[in-house]
């Protein structure tokens, strides 16, 4: 079983998604997408395969969740990977990344923020992302709060080379991000970064957990949360991943919001699921397509 500690070592990590209509897209037609983490272990398998099964579900479009450490897109270059995606009618506006800090067998890992992102940023734009997501500080990244400044000065350097390419820069927190140091907030340091430079990607499941109330964030940092991840917590003591609309999670009123949150795109993600990923994607996406679009 690939746990999220060993896949964010070659990769970067992540969830699914569901994407709203981008304003390059009809208004009439709703993007519904997945994070391609939750079937990460199908797409190390056969990513034709697997992305062939993802579209019969019906989702149209997807979040990467590779890059990070091979400098390829499921081991494509970004020319294959964009024909594979649209022989399988797939968009893919989005992907996750990683800081760089934290070595891997002593070396640096390329395609990060801090070691060759320039060429990341070059083939994030020959595949057609929009938006590239600093995915998840490991403990190694994180430390105290003159870190977490400096963390978010590479994230200001990181968006600077992102908007020179048409593309923006944002960070997806956990709940770490949240758990106060010296009576501040670390998420507060990282919003501190310029504004235009970089944005937020809100995890709905870690902000919940931390104890935070996402539409009071919403007012607080007005138009920085153009992306989102709708992932469900469970009503057991456990607080477990569970299918969209399967929780305790009310996506409903948070999304009556997303005009002050200037959301684009949502995604929903589930990082375990109890059985077949496809199974817990295509429950996500029934409820999503019945209740939330």
């Amino acid at each position: 079983m690939t746990t999220r500690r060993s896949f964010i070592k070659s990769t970067s990590i992540i969830s699914a998604g569901l994407l709203l209509t981008p304003p390059e897209f009809n208004r009439r037609q709703t993007l519904i997408g997945v994070q391609l983490y939750t079937v990460r272990e199908l797409m190390q398998q056969n990513p034709a395969d697997t992305l062939a099964k993802v579209a019969k579900v019906g989702f149209n479009s997807v979040e990467g969740a590779t890059y990070t450490g091979s400098q390829k897109f499921y081991g494509m270059d970004p020319a294959t990977f964009s024909k594979l995606l649209k022989d399988n009618g797939l968009i893919m506006p989005s992907a996750h990344y990683r800081l760089g800090e934290e070595k891997t067998n002593g070396e640096n890992v390329k395609g990060t923020m801090l070691h060759e992102w320039d060429k990341a940023v070059d083939d994030a734009a020959a595949v057609g992302l929009k938006y590239m997501v600093c995915a998840y500080l490991s403990s190694a990244e994180r430390g105290g709060l003159d870190h977490y400044k400096y963390v978010a000065d590479q994230l200001n350097i990181a968006g600077e080379k992102c908007k020179k390419a048409g593309i923006q820069l944002c960070y997806h927190n956990h709940d770490f991000e949240f758990v106060k140091q010296d009576n501040t907030y670390p998420m507060d340091i990282l919003f501190g970064a310029d504004k235009d430079l970089v944005k937020f990607e809100m995890d709905l499941y870690w902000v919940t957990k931390a104890g935070m109330d996402p539409i009071v964030l919403f007012s607080q940092h007005p138009g920085r949360f153009p992306l989102m991840h709708l992932k469900d917590m469970d009503k057991t003591e456990e607080k477990a991943f569970t299918e969209v609309g399967n929780g305790v999670i009310d996506f409903k009123t948070i999304l009556k919001h997303q005009k002050t949150a200037g959301l684009k795109y949502f995604f929903v993600e589930q990082d375990k699921c109890p059985g077949s990923p496809i199974d817990s994607i295509t429950q996500s996406y029934n409820y999503i397509k019945k209740n939330l679009i």
